[in-house]
């Protein structure tokens, strides 16, 4: 991905999920995602899908996350 693409999907995301915090990073050795994060904790991958131009978000949540 490139700078300008990671600009405004870090832009999407903080809208989105209405937090300031969040921010894209590139991946090292990767163009085809990106590392998402709020603060410092990873949160997820951001995927472009080249065919499309579509962008697809993952995320894992762990069975010890959903502990209350």
């Amino acid at each position: 991905m490139t700078p300008a693409e990671i600009k405004k999907l870090e832009a999407f995301f903080r809208r989105a999920f209405k937090s300031p915090t969040m921010e894209v990073k590139a991946r090292p050795r990767k163009n085809d995602s990106a590392e998402v994060y709020v603060g410092v904790d990873f949160l997820g991958l951001v995927y472009k899908d080249e065919e499309d131009g579509d962008y697809n978000f993952s995320m894992a949540i762990l069975d010890i996350d959903l502990e209350v």
